[in-house]
């Protein structure tokens, strides 16, 4: 489990291709270091990853097909940043919201509005059926970050990030057309096919 509290960005030291499969490897923050072992879960962009190898600072996780096809993991470069956050402890502060670390979809950057003291992202989601999820002042994580959403219309919502957000994370850094990883809140989904299913029967 993850909180969408993003703990440092760490750069991709290197990619390796194999069929239908990825090794990467990212270069880990020094902080984010300690008691790391393998096996352990590391959210990239919000994506749940297993440490396969660990070097140093330099460690290793392997990315599979459906993870490659479903997340914008396989869009990266070796160079690129990734939002990261080891998995909560237990009894540690949940600053965000709970997340599995498993990504719905990804969304495409359309609009960004800059002012003063924040910026506000506008996405546009690949269908209308994911917008039953998408409400108003509801938790969403994008790239790994938890955030409010701020506005909904037809398949876009935006969000309005905070200066700390910028400097932390990765997502400031986004330009228009790229894709960011979904995942949607849990409970909010939960209620709703709860309903749905309910309203079904009738």
């Amino acid at each position: 489990m993850f909180t969408g509290i993003v703990q440092g960005i760490a750069q991709i030291y290197s990619i390796i291709e194999k069929t239908d499969f990825r090794t990467h490897t990212i270069k880990m923050p020094q902080e984010l270091l300690v008691d790391l072992q393998l096996g352990a879960s590391v959210a990239h962009n919000g994506v749940c990853l297993t440490v396969t190898k660990v070097e140093n600072d330099l460690v290793s996780f392997d990315l599979m097909t459906e993870t490659l096809r479903i997340t914008n993991l396989g869009e990266l470069k070796v160079g690129d940043g990734v939002n990261i956050e080891r998995a909560m402890k237990f009894g540690s502060e949940v600053g965000g919201h709970l997340l599995s670390g498993h990504v719905y979809c990804t969304a495409k950057i359309i609009e960004r509005k800059p002012s003063e003291n924040n910026l506000q992202i506008w996405f546009e989601l690949p269908n209308f059926d994911v917008m039953k999820y998408i409400l108003t002042k509801g938790f969403i994580a994008v790239d790994g970050i938890s955030l409010t959403i701020g506005e909904v219309k037809q398949n876009q919502f935006c969000v309005n990030l905070i200066p700390e957000t910028m400097e932390r994370t990765i997502i400031a850094k986004k330009n228009v057309g790229d894709r960011v990883n979904i995942e949607i809140d849990p409970q909010t989904q939960a209620i709703v096919d709860t309903v749905e299913r309910y309203l079904a029967k009738k």
